[in-house]
Parts: C-alpha cells; structure tokens; sequence
C-alpha cells in the first residue's frame, strides 16, 4: 500500500469494454513526482489523501481478478502525521 494525493479527474472517453464506467483519477505519491492513474472505486475528490494499491490486489479492489487495473484507491485518508506535521484533511 502507498500514500498518495488525489491530483485530478482523468477524462478518458475511448476506453477498452473492461473498464466501464469507473472513475479514474491521477494521483501522486508523497515521495515522489511521478503521476499515475488510478480506479476510484470509492468517490475521492482532487486534494484528498489516498491509500493505494497495486498488483492483484488493485484488480481485486477494483471488483475483479480480471479487471485491467494497476493502481486502485481502498480509502480516503481523515488524518495523517508525516515527520511530525498535519497531513491530510
């Protein structure tokens, strides 16, 4: 599992059948600046701190083995203290 923000809404029309209508967002990692897209399965917002995670266990989250998912958020983080200051909400 990671931490990362909620970056934006990807808007992505053309779209293989397998996805469906789940909402994909960008998000960032708090230890980097690579961006990745991730399925939202349960209703973030741009600015929201995130858990993620990746591998199986995204495509499991995500509703199904079978789904063509890398990176899928589990929650919406309330409150968090990195190195000793306020993070999050």
């Amino acid at each position: 599992m990671k931490i990362c923000q909620v970056e934006n809404t990807l808007v992505a029309t053309a779209r293989i059948g397998q996805l469906g209508n789940r909402r994909l967002l960008v998000v960032k990692e708090t230890t980097s600046s690579v961006k990745q897209v991730a399925v939202d399965p349960v209703g973030c917002k741009p600015g929201d701190w995130v858990i993620v995670v990746g591998s199986s266990a995204a495509r499991t989250a995500a509703g199904s083995n079978d789904y063509p998912s890398d990176l899928t958020i589990v929650g919406i983080i309330d409150y968090w203290e990195e190195g000793g200051k306020e993070a999050g909400k």
